[in-house]
């Protein structure tokens, strides 16, 4: 078995590990929250802490992989946006619910596990450069689209101060933002991490990738299928072909190193995660669309994202 084939049955034989133990009633689906709560808010911001830290970051802002990255964020966002309103009827609400959807790759649950497990350290470095960036770029698309097609603001403009304050203030309470920040301001002082301290992040982010898997799979299944299927299908086709081919196209056009082309390819064609959902939950509408798309992505991907590896690894080296 290729490296490549035994990662993608590692990262997604983890996830049905974690269904079949909450469909056998193994674990209860509170046990899920409990560690997806436990991954996102103590593993991963320190497997992040730990990664920004001790990272070589030697050439500087890396505009060209942004640029490959959220231009296909962007295409995706927008093919799904139109597609949901004028194809399938459903207002702009639901038609945000839907672009968020196309364009939020689960990087966390499912992105780290498989960029360490395919590319290694390295490969994980340049996630963290997309990663560093995504939660703010995507919190503040969706936090303005939600005062634009909300209609909120005095007189029926934008509170531009208020959209800034809710902006800073959800972002400066993530964990992940306070990982990634703690980890480059440790870096900038040059300092040592102490052996004991080294020892506790690392008992602590070693369980990340595993336990996020795991978490994921269990977590499904308090999501599952309902109502009309067609729109999360299309959803799902833009996120796993789309994305990734414009992703491709983009990482040849900005002329990105070959590891990172392959990451940014990778990390496009995965499938949208439960941050999507919980968008739909707060804008109040397309609950049922963000938990289709996930659920039935999240099992195409299997396919779909070790397909997309091997044609980054065919077309990049």
């Amino acid at each position: 078995m290729s490296p490549v084939a035994e990662t993608i049955g590692f990262v997604f034989g983890l996830v049905a590990l974690g269904y079949v133990a909450g469909w056998a009633g193994l674990l209860k689906a509170q046990t899920g929250d409990a560690l997806t709560d436990f991954a996102v808010t103590i593993a991963l911001p320190l497997l992040l802490f730990r990664t920004m830290a001790g990272a070589d970051f030697h050439d500087g802002v890396p505009w060209s992989l942004w640029g490959a990255y959220f231009s296909s964020g962007a295409i995706a966002w927008l093919t799904a946006q139109f597609s949901v309103i004028y194809i399938f009827g459903r207002d702009e609400r639901a038609g945000v619910v839907a672009g968020v959807t196309a364009a939020f790759s689960n990087q966390l649950l499912l992105g780290v596990p498989l960029i360490l497990g395919a590319f290694g350290q390295s490969g994980f470095e340049v996630l963290s450069l997309i990663l560093s960036v995504h939660l703010p770029t995507m919190t503040a698309a969706t936090i303005i689209l939600l005062v634009l097609v909300g209609g909120k603001g005095k007189g029926g403009g934008i509170d531009f101060v208020g959209l800034l304050r809710q902006f800073l203030s959800t972002m400066l309470v993530n964990p992940l933002i306070i990982g990634i920040l703690a980890g480059l301001f440790w870096r900038l002082t040059s300092l040592e991490t102490p052996s004991l301290a080294g020892r506790l992040i690392d008992s602590l982010a070693n369980l990340a990738g595993p336990l996020a898997l795991f978490a994921m799979g269990l977590g499904l299944r308090k999501f599952g299928l309902s109502g009309h299927l067609s729109p999360a299908v299309v959803l799902v086709a833009v996120k796993l072909v789309l994305m990734p081919a414009v992703a491709l196209a983009m990482a040849m056009l900005f002329g990105l190193s070959p590891l990172a082309a392959k990451v940014t390819v990778a990390v496009a064609s995965l499938p949208s995660g439960v941050n999507t959902y919980l968008i739909a939950a707060r804008f109040g509408t397309g609950q049922a669309l963000a938990s289709n798309a996930m659920t039935i992505g999240t099992v195409c991907a299997f396919l779909t994202t070790g397909t997309w590896l091997a044609i980054a690894q065919w077309v990049f080296g």
